[in-house]
C-alpha cells in the first residue's frame, strides 16, 4: 500500500497550529520568569544554608527532580481540587513548570554562587556595600555569568516539556496536533510539521536567552 502524502491539508488548520504555539511561548515565558526567580532563592538559600529554608529547598529539590514531570502535571491538576483548591489547566500548568523549573535551576544556580571566590566577597564587604548589594552584583551577577548556558538548556527541556501539559487539556501546540490529526486523519504530516515547530522553537529561544544573558548579565556567549 502507497501512501499519499498530503502537506496542503494542514494549511486550513494553521491558525490552530499557531493558536497553539503562542500558547506554549506564553506558558514558556511565565514559568521562566516565575522558575528562574524561585531557583534565585532557592540556590541563595541553600548556598549560604539560611535556615531553615536551606532545608525546605533541599526537600523540594529531591522531590521535584525525582519525580516525573506528568505526575507533577497530574497531582496538582487533580490533586489540589479534592483539598479544596480550584484550580484550572492552564494555572495547573504554568504552576508545574514554575515549580519544575524552580527545582532544577535552584541547583545550577547555585553551582554558580559557590564558586564565587570568596575574597571577593570580602572585597566588597571591606568597601562597606550592604550585603543586596553584595550579592547582587558581587554573587549573583557572576553566577549567573557562569551558568547561563545550562540556564538556557533548561529552559528549552521546560519548553519542549509543556507538551505533557496537553494531557489535561491545556490547549498549546501538542493539543493543537492532536485536535488537527483527529479531524483530518493525517498523523504522519501534522506530527512531522509539530515535530519542526517544535525544533524551531527550541533554538530560537536558546539563542533569545543567550542574547538575553549578554545584555543583561554580560559575558560571552557559547
Amino acid at each position: 500500500m502507497t501512501y499519499a502524502f498530503d502537506f496542503a491539508s494542514l494549511l486550513e488548520y494553521r491558525d490552530i497550529l499557531l493558536a497553539g504555539t503562542l500558547r506554549t511561548l506564553a506558558l514558556t515565558a511565565i514559568g521562566t520568569f516565575f522558575g528562574l526567580a524561585l531557583g534565585v532563592l532557592g540556590a541563595a538559600s541553600r548556598a549560604w544554608q539560611l535556615a531553615p529554608w536551606n532545608r525546605v529547598f533541599a526537600v523540594y529539590v529531591e522531590l521535584i527532580r525525582n519525580t516525573p514531570f506528568l505526575v507533577q502535571l497530574f497531582f496538582i491538576f487533580f490533586g489540589l481540587p479534592s483539598l479544596g483548591v480550584s484550580i484550572n489547566e492552564w494555572q495547573a500548568s504554568i504552576l508545574a513548570m514554575v515549580i519544575n523549573l524552580g527545582a532544577y535551576s535552584t541547583e545550577i544556580i547555585r553551582a554558580g554562587i559557590e564558586a564565587t571566590p570568596r575574597g571577593q566577597i570580602e572585597a566588597a564587604e571591606s568597601l562597606a556595600m550592604t550585603r543586596r548589594q553584595i550579592f547582587l552584583r558581587v554573587v549573583l551577577a557572576p553566577a549567573l555569568r557562569k551558568v547561563w548556558p545550562a540556564i538556557c538548556s533548561q529552559v528549552v527541556i521546560v519548553m519542549l516539556g509543556s507538551s505533557v501539559c496537553s494531557q489535561i487539556a491545556a490547549e498549546e501546540l501538542t493539543f493543537a496536533a492532536n485536535f488537527i490529526q483527529s479531524r483530518n486523519f493525517r498523523a504522519f504530516e501534522t506530527y512531522f510539521v509539530v515535530t519542526g515547530m517544535y525544533f524551531l522553537l527550541a533554538l530560537a529561544i536558546r539563542q533569545l536567552m543567550l542574547r538575553a544573558g549578554d545584555r543583561l548579565i554580560g559575558g560571552r556567549r557559547t
